[in-house]
């Protein structure tokens, strides 16, 4: 993700965070169950958003289901939810926020529930015991257009939506465990109306005409994904396939365009394939099912916080964006590209680890940029140019963002975790050696594929991989510590020291357009 401001989800004041009620229990029965149990917790305890996720089960599958109103401009939602307790539950949460519930069940029982905040609070009417498994469906309503970024996770467009779920806004569009740490395997139904398309992360299943003249297209993930990334859309597309006939253990290449629009973006569409080439010769094969780019049809200015964002198999951008010349976007699609290795297969457990997906995108961008002899926003058009740059501004980010594995609420899009990150990936480089740290980036993305990690796993796999105990401090300072390291074979480079002046001066904002 890129160019993101932090979501204000308190912001969205024209939705209601009244409590709410939900169907009363019917029949009154035993619910004891003859063991003891507890609510879970309402949030997972991230340092970010300690809000976000829930405590006492884990989601394995969701099957979404999305039809959109082209009359009145609703979605009609519904969700079903199969997940695992992992403690005897009284009563647990799900992440909600901004939608019009209309029915809630537990294992085919209605329930009670509560919409408290941005939790929607189920009180089953038996205890679930801890290792059982249950499904919970819930049906809802959704205006995209009251909740879009950064309150909110959806894109309106004149002839549908897309999504933007990330960091926090997944929950405006479908109840569930909000947080990255929770990934799960997704079926995702889209409903569009006569004369659009539906499309959604993963891979295409399968349509089906209904009576009403609309269409259902059903997609389905192979790998699983974490709600911030799912992307699921309607509109007057047509979708370009870019490698038909491809071997079945190579990923789907297809972009989805309108066609009005396609004639003007074409040509950056056509660049994904020599892209993909490109940092698979350094990361490895590509490691989801599909890759594609999605120019969601909105030209208003407010209608996105983000350039790019890397919703898992399909990259969702600003429609005029890719309107322009390679040497302007071709560092930035290089950017989002590599997030299906970190990011998206390997997800950071934890919004604390977001340096370790935006500073490997980062990090491999101005590397594709620099070995075309691009030049960069500040003028640089090397890497070693470009991080003395960023070294010197060290401490003053340190000051004003805090260290680069430390972010809170406010600053986490900043650039501290973007480039800041970089620099952490070229100190170690610069520590271990190319050939180390090349065998360090192969092992977390193939330990940790289809997983997540945490910053302390990327220091104990850096450290180990390396053979050298040093790497523990060394990375641990470089991302945690209030003083910028010492950079190892430059012994030179200074950083300026903070002052009231020079900290009047820093400039944080992560601007993807440039770098």
């Amino acid at each position: 993700m890129t160019t993101r401001r932090h979501r204000r989800l308190a912001a969205a004041a024209v939705l209601s965070s009244a409590l709410i009620l939900g169907p009363a229990i019917g029949a009154a029965r035993a619910a004891d169950g003859g063991f003891p149990a507890t609510p879970g917790a309402p949030g997972v305890g991230d340092a970010v958003y300690p809000n976000l996720g829930n405590g006492g089960y884990q989601v394995e599958r969701y099957e979404l289901d999305l039809k959109y109103d082209a009359a009145t401009k609703l979605v009609a939602g519904h969700v079903k939810i199969f997940a695992v307790a992992t403690q005897n539950l009284s009563r647990f949460n799900l992440d909600s926020f901004g939608l019009g519930i209309t029915e809630l069940r537990v294992d085919g029982s209605t329930e009670q529930y509560a919409q408290e905040g941005e939790e929607l609070v189920i009180t089953p009417e038996w205890k679930i015991r801890s290792g059982a498994k249950f499904v919970v469906d819930v049906s809802y309503t959704a205006d995209p257009r009251k909740i879009k970024p950064p309150a909110g996770g959806w894109v309106a467009t004149d002839d549908g939506f897309a999504t933007a779920p990330q960091p926090a806004g997944a929950h405006t569009v479908f109840p569930g465990n909000d947080h990255p740490s929770d990934k799960a395997q997704y079926r995702l139904r889209i409903t569009a109306p006569a004369g659009t398309v539906g499309v959604a992360s993963g891979k295409y299943v399968g349509e089906s005409a209904n009576a009403d003249g609309s269409t259902t297209y059903t997609y389905e993930t192979v790998n699983p994904m974490a709600t911030e990334l799912v992307q699921a859309s309607v509109g007057d597309y047509t979708i370009v396939h870019r490698n038909p006939g491809a071997p079945a253990t190579d990923p789907v290449l297809r972009d989805v365009v309108s066609p009005a629009r396609q004639p003007k973006v074409d040509a950056a569409l056509k660049l994904t394939k020599g892209q993909l080439d490109w940092v698979e010769q350094r990361l490895g094969k590509f490691p989801l099912e599909a890759y594609g780019i999605l120019p969601a049809n909105n030209e208003a200015a407010d209608a996105f916080d983000f350039t790019g964002l890397e919703t898992q198999t399909l990259t969702i951008y600003k429609p005029k964006y890719l309107e322009q010349t390679e040497d302007k976007i071709g560092s930035h699609m290089m950017h989002e590209l590599v997030h299906s290795w970190f990011g998206n297969s390997v997800t950071p457990a934890s919004w604390s680890d977001l340096w370790f997906n935006e500073g490997h995108a980062d990090y491999y961008g101005l590397l594709y940029r620099y070995e075309r002899g691009w030049p960069d926003s500040r003028g640089y058009t090397n890497m070693v140019d470009r991080m003395k740059y960023t070294y010197s501004q060290g401490d003053l980010w340190r000051k004003s963002s805090g260290p680069v594995a430390k972010p809170n609420a406010q600053n986490l899009f900043d650039n501290q975790r973007y480039t800041g990150g970089v620099l952490v990936l070229y100190a170690l480089a610069e520590k271990v050696g190319q050939e180390k740290f090349a065998a360090i980036e192969q092992a977390v993305t193939t330990a940790h594929r289809n997983s997540t990690i945490s910053t302390d796993q990327f220091i104990t796999l850096a450290a180990n991989v390396s053979g050298d105990a040093t790497v523990r401090p060394f990375l641990e300072d470089w991302l945690y510590g209030t003083k910028t390291p010492p950079m190892p074979n430059h012994p030179d480079w200074t950083v300026i020291a903070p002052t009231a002046k020079t900290l009047s001066t820093v400039d944080l904002r992560s601007d993807r357009r440039a770098d």
